[in-house]
């Protein structure tokens, strides 16, 4: 099962409210084991090592904004995320139930822009 790591957007508020709540609600009733954090722009910003740790997990899926952003942050800080091994939910653009539907999945839909081409979001 891949690795959780929900983004609660606190300082940019890009992401509708009720989305990061409902989602952030689900996963708590979930059971399911996942990291959270308040703000990946504040963590890329500092170059928190937990995003170096997070991107040397193995597979993971992050619920935050688009994909192409998440890379990017990532990317900022050392902390490349691999192609082939991270989804990244955009709770930006996508409804709750969807976001919470594909967290619970046990498959891996990688979306992340790769080198030499995209993925769509």
């Amino acid at each position: 099962m891949p690795k959780i790591l929900y983004c609660h957007c606190q300082y940019a508020q890009v992401v509708p409210k009720d989305v990061k709540e409902t989602v952030l609600r689900k996963l708590c009733e979930s059971g399911v084991a996942f990291d959270a954090v308040a703000d990946l722009c504040e963590m890329a910003a500092r170059r928190d090592p937990a995003l170096a740790q997070l991107s040397a997990s193995g597979e993971v899926k992050i619920a935050a904004c688009f994909p192409r952003a998440v890379k990017g942050l990532f990317h900022q800080c050392g902390a490349d995320l691999a192609a082939d091994k991270t989804e990244v939910l955009n709770m930006r653009t996508l409804r709750a139930e969807e976001v919470v539907a594909r967290l619970a999945a046990e498959d891996l839909r990688v979306n992340i822009p790769m080198k030499g081409g995209t993925i769509a979001e």
